[in-house]
């Protein structure tokens, strides 16, 4: 017998799919947004949509560490066994496993800054209106 083909995508059937409500959408803009710092732990999970840097599926479900950057793409080193690999991965193919409300918070804040601003600011016209409008006199 002549041994079957294994490719790159050999046994990927079950890993490489999206669930029913996934399929033919992007990648939400909030995985995409993250901006990953060096030290940061990540989930390596693969999205079968982008095919640009996708992992092999011997990585799929790793947590690796982000050494940097190289254009859009993060340097991710993980420990198979007792080698480190290096792996270069866009955004896409990574999930964050560390609580994300910790980056969010400073941006969430800075929005009710701004929003507190307009607020009094509508209220000011408010009152000028108020003041120059005939019927008030």
């Amino acid at each position: 017998m002549v041994k079957a083909p294994q490719g790159l995508r050999h046994r990927t059937r079950k890993l490489l799919r999206k669930r029913v409500r996934e399929k033919g959408r992007v990648p939400p803009l909030s995985f995409i947004l993250i901006d990953y710092k060096p030290g940061d732990k990540v989930y390596i999970i693969a999205d079968p949509a982008i095919h640009k840097a996708m992992p092999h599926r011997r990585y799929y479900g790793k947590v690796g560490t982000v050494v940097g950057r190289r254009g859009r793409a993060y340097i991710v080193q993980l420990r198979v066994g007792s080698k480190i690999k290096t792996l270069f991965l866009l955004p896409e193919h990574m999930r964050p496993a560390f609580p994300i409300e910790e980056r969010v918070k400073p941006v969430l804040e800075e929005l009710r800054k701004i929003v507190d601003e307009g607020r009094k600011m509508r209220q000011a016209m408010l009152q000028a209106l108020k003041a120059l409008s005939p019927s008030a006199k």
